[in-house]
């Protein structure tokens, strides 16, 4: 399969790179990565990376508009994305052939050829990986692409802190910082926090519950506290983890009330969530996933179930 995703990408001419909505650092680093990679690699290659913006990733780069016209003849490369739902931009469907790159448990077995690898800490690993596989594509790895792909890796491994940082992460990540990026620039860019979100970190710090006896904890954002706060719902994604360290808790649970339904964001350092969140509309990692609900009350029913799996 990577012969083949290799053989395809160095045939095309023109390649329109896709990843999921409301972009995390993995998928903008994979994303821009990869298309900076091809392009360095043959610049004569028509390559674009398309989907909706995340301002707090502008740092890593931004997207291209492009026409439908361009679809007609083009590999659509989608990465870092489990299902067809969460694709960002459906026109990804008027490719000529879309290959599906991805490191979560398969849920969706779209494309016309597909390289999932859940032993992968994230899909910018997986890029490397492709990059190890073929000595010409290789000769894209400049100081730019690695900076993008070490995005994508310290985001999905919480700075190499998470149990899915392996021996192979850390090689991999090793060969990218041996390309000489200025990583004092990249991590103070990475760390930047907005006024407002430091503001909305010390709310949820005051206001999170903490079910002691499953050892859950419980966060509930709605309309109201966005816009007191003057944040997004995407950017509130950024203070899932706040209060990760409370001794006791096993998982927890983010709800942001967003136009219509309600977004979720689960979390685990042992019960596995991800069934949990394909029962309500999502999926994801066995201890990282998303879901959404419709209402307050299934947002309940939710964090009931939570609770029964961890108490188990």
């Amino acid at each position: 399969m990577l012969k083949e995703i290799i053989n395809d990408i160095l045939e095309a001419k023109t390649i329109v790179i896709h990843r999921h909505e409301r972009p995390d650092p993995d998928a903008i680093g994979s994303q821009l990565g990869l298309k900076t990679l091809i392009l360095s690699m043959d610049p004569k290659k028509e390559i674009y990376a398309v989907g909706d913006e995340e301002p707090s990733l502008g740092f890593l780069g931004t997207m291209d508009q492009i026409e439908d016209e361009i679809y007609s003849d083009a590999l659509v490369i989608i990465l870092d994305t489990a299902n067809q739902e969460r694709i960002s931009d459906k026109r990804y469907r008027l490719g000529k052939k879309v290959l599906k790159i991805d490191h979560h448990p398969e849920e969706d077995n779209y494309g016309d050829s597909n390289w999932v690898d859940t032993s992968m800490s994230s899909t910018s690993e997986m890029i490397v990986a492709l990059i190890e596989a073929s000595s010409i594509i290789e000769k894209g790895l400049n100081s730019e692409v690695a900076l993008l792909l070490y995005a994508g890796i310290v985001g999905d491994t919480g700075r190499f802190l998470y149990n899915n940082t392996t021996k192979n992460t850390l090689s991999r990540a090793g060969k990218l910082v041996e390309k000489g990026f200025d990583q004092n620039h990249f991590y103070s860019q990475f760390h930047h926090k907005e006024i407002k979100i430091a503001r909305l970190e010390g709310f949820v710090l005051q206001h999170f519950t903490f079910h002691e006896r499953e050892g859950v904890g419980e966060m509930r954002l709605n309309k109201k506290d966005l816009e007191e706060f003057g944040v997004t719902s995407s950017e509130s994604s950024q203070l899932v983890n706040i209060f990760s360290s409370v001794e006791g808790l096993k998982s927890w649970v983010f709800f942001v009330e967003d136009e219509e339904k309600i977004r979720v964001r689960l979390r685990s350092k042992g019960p596995i969530i991800n069934q949990l969140a394909k029962k309500f509309n999502g999926g994801g990692h066995p201890l990282a996933s998303g879901a959404t609900v419709y209402s307050w009350q299934e947002a309940d029913q939710l964090l009931f179930e939570l609770k029964e799996l961890s108490k188990q």
